[in-house]
């Protein structure tokens, strides 16, 4: 999958505009990344791409997805792991997560009762909101069903 129309426009302007070139490396290391739909750490996407395009290097995929968040088309976050993980933007609404402690999987997911809280919130203390971020910690399904089964034996 390729970056949207849209957003390969605002790329190309972002690269202009900071005298870079799209070289053809960075266009496959953006297209593979923006098509997961994934949270990547560098070395997760490295690792990743260095079996599709052997001759990569780690320094180009680190320096590309930080090219990404400046343009405005990744997002950088550092869960309590503290590993810093990117996310493409993309045409993805606005989203919250659910990190698992046993196995790390990140579960992405909407609540409009959420959204509508922090506004009321918001507003009863007179604040404007710039950006927010929700994490919640627990275990998933899988690791709670793996730690049920170790119990049992």
């Amino acid at each position: 999958m390729k970056i949207n129309i849209n957003n390969e426009k605002k790329l190309k302007e972002y690269f202009t505009n900071e005298g870079l070139r799209l070289t053809n490396q960075r266009k496959k290391i953006i297209n593979y990344f923006c098509g997961q739909n994934k949270h990547y750490s560098a070395e997760k996407l490295y690792d990743e791409l260095k079996k599709r395009i052997p001759y990569i290097g780690f320094a180009t995929v680190y320096r590309t997805l930080h090219l990404l968040v400046n343009a405005g088309l990744a997002r950088k976050s550092r869960f309590r792991d503290n590993i810093t993980r990117f996310e493409p933007l993309g045409s993805k609404k606005r989203h919250d997560h659910m990190i698992c402690l046993g196995c790390g999987s990140i579960i992405e997911f909407e609540n409009q009762e959420i959204e509508k809280l922090q506004k009321k919130v918001a507003r009863k203390y007179h604040f404007s909101i710039e950006s927010h971020k929700l994490e919640l910690y627990g275990y998933c399904k899988e690791c709670r069903q793996k730690s049920r089964m170790k119990g049992k034996q």
